[in-house]
């Protein structure tokens, strides 16, 4: 199984994520890199691509991902998964919190996509957010909040970590669709 860690990063946090959450599952890791360096035919290359993408403004995808977004739309995603992570603010922005995890997955989901590494929204503070799924109990992958729960950052990635090994190991074959 090839997996690609691939992020964005303006303020270097959701790059420290993505080298953290490598450094967790470094030997299922095949390449891990910043978005620009993998272009999308390569990306499609990978079952499993685990995308480090924060919400910046107000509600808007990291600048480094918004070409690759367009790319991703249009592609066809049936067989691969995807799992995102990255940076939020739940309070200065509370009723747009991650929702770059949203606005990727509805690029990729309709396309085929599987998602993996759903998160709980327990002890998380915010609104609204186009990342829940599940009925609103879920977030579509792991949302770190640096400005206001930085303490909670590294156990929430070495959870998240063994998640996806768990996920993985436990359904090699099956796409898992999100609600």
């Amino acid at each position: 199984m090839r997996v690609a860690i691939v992020w964005g990063s303006t303020t270097g946090n959701t790059q420290v994520a993505a080298d953290q959450l490598h450094k967790e599952l470094g030997d299922l890791i095949t390449t891990h890199c910043h978005v620009d360096s993998l272009p999308i035919g390569e990306m499609m290359t990978y079952d499993v691509v685990l995308a480090g993408v924060s919400t910046w403004d107000i509600g808007e995808l990291q600048y480094d991902w918004e070409v690759r977004a367009e790319e991703m739309a249009e592609q066809d995603w049936t067989g691969k998964r995807i799992g995102f992570f990255g940076c939020g603010d739940g309070i200065g922005y509370h009723d747009t919190f991650v929702d770059a995890f949203g606005i990727l997955w509805e690029q990729v989901g309709p396309r085929g996509a599987g998602l993996i590494g759903k998160w709980p929204v327990d002890g998380y503070d915010y609104s609204d957010s186009r990342a829940l799924c599940d009925g609103g109990k879920s977030f579509l992958g792991l949302p770190i909040d640096i400005e206001n729960q930085a303490d909670l950052t590294d156990d929430r990635i070495k959870r998240w970590a063994e998640q996806i090994r768990r996920e993985l190991r436990d359904t090699p074959s099956e796409v898992a669709k999100s609600s």
